[in-house]
């Protein structure tokens, strides 16, 4: 008889420090963002420490009484892993790991945690594997003990290779053939887009968790899987779409984060072809996130890296059905209104205006404005296609439910 065991999450600390450029504010929302990629992991946050730094601690990244204070709590409460906001270098994350003797993780390799358990594709898997390679290797003291001590003897005697230099040769040997294997899937992927002919490409681009996946959904008819999560969608997903006489491909993309480690940007460059290749981009933004403005900011960023800033993009504020503007009350006659307390409406005339038609605001999952949505996106993808296409090569004439 099988026994039945019980699932429990695991349970950690998060850890974060406040500079003279990282405000207490900024530094509780990076934090509500790694408590959320905890969850994402399979883990619970059970407790924040914070400390206040000119900077992180070249040795320990935050202060010897903070350290001994979370110890301390650990050891009380039998948590057996840190996580701390920030990447680790290799000499904090030996030095802090004696003093917790415990499993320490930074941002990075969360994120990179989240992304092995994400991927299904062959593709994805290689660019995980190869971004955990690279995290790894300044990282190596201390965590492979797979090879024992060479011994000596006739013929072996010398200063040899230690068993760190041959597990960072190891790495290095993995990372070229990792290399290798990406270019010939690079290759095959070419073959498939340059296959799809002159289509019009729309990518939808955005920050993690935005709702991507779900207006893919609707918009295409599909079962693209989406979730309440960090990182739901890792494969790229290409779909054909016909709004009204025109058919077009659409593309759902990895989401983007702050903080996003270097690795991760370097090895998903060729999963960001599509973004590149696309004709259109569908910025899509969650309003109701009290941080959307720097998730935009964030986005245009590693837009800019992958030189992709000056396409043209139409701006889609979804989530407006969790949108909630707080609320001043009538004799309140102290605070101050600032952007928390604005609507919709209120903040459509704000910068959005500048915007124009290239500002939308929908709610994917209960298909509000969804009608204007596919409206607005038929008129930009028609221009493009009429450029492509000049004879007006549509698959059928345009008509209405009155011819």
């Amino acid at each position: 008889m099988i026994e039945e065991r019980k699932v429990t999450s695991e349970e950690a600390v998060l850890i974060g420090i406040i500079t003279q450029h990282q405000t207490e504010e900024k530094t509780n929302e990076y934090l509500d963002e790694l408590e959320f990629l905890t969850l994402t992991a399979g883990g619970v946050a059970v407790k924040r420490f914070v400390q206040r730094l000119e900077s992180p601690n070249p040795k320990t990244f935050i202060g010897k009484g903070k350290l001994d204070e979370v110890k301390a709590f650990m050891e009380t409460h039998n948590i057996e892993t840190a996580i701390f906001d920030d990447e680790l270098s290799s000499g904090q994350l030996r030095n802090i790991e004696k003093v917790l003797n415990c499993k320490v993780l930074d941002r990075t390799n969360l994120i990179l945690d989240i992304f092995a358990s994400r991927a299904q594709t062959s593709y994805a898997r290689t660019q995980v594997e190869l971004a955990q390679c690279q995290y790894l290797l300044p990282r190596l003291t201390r965590l492979w003990t797979h090879l024992e001590r060479q011994k000596g003897g006739i013929g072996l005697r010398g200063p040899g290779e230690t068993e760190i230099e041959t597990d960072r040769r190891i790495i290095r040997e993995k990372i070229v053939l990792l290399k290798e294997k990406l270019k010939v899937i690079d290759k095959q992927m070419a073959v498939q887009r340059k296959n799809r002919g002159k289509m019009v490409r729309v990518a939808l681009v955005g920050y993690t968790n935005v709702g991507k996946s779900t207006l893919m959904n609707v918009v295409s008819k599909s079962d693209v899987f989406a979730e309440n999560k960090l990182f739901a969608t890792l494969d790229t997903t290409v779909r054909k779409v016909v709004i009204k006489n025109i058919p077009f491909l659409l593309t759902d993309t990895v989401g983007f984060i702050r903080k996003l480690p270097t690795q991760l940007v370097e090895s998903f460059k060729s999963t960001l072809d599509e973004v590149r290749e696309a004709d259109l981009l569908l910025h899509v933004v969650d309003i109701s996130h009290a941080s959307f403005e720097d998730h935009i900011a964030s986005v245009n960023k590693i837009l800019d890296e992958i030189k992709c800033s000056d396409k043209p993009t139409m701006m889609i504020f979804n989530k407006i059905d969790a949108y909630e503007p707080e609320v001043i009350e009538a004799d309140d006659l102290v605070t101050e209104k600032t952007e928390i307390h604005y609507t919709l409406d209120e903040w459509r005339k704000t910068w959005m205006n500048k915007l124009g038609d290239n500002c939308l605001f929908i709610s994917a999952l209960n298909k509000e404005n969804l009608e204007e949505f596919k409206e607005k996106v038929f008129e930009e993808i028609k221009k493009i296609h009429i450029t492509r296409f000049p004879y007006n090569d549509f698959l059928y004439e345009e008509y209405t439910d009155e011819d």
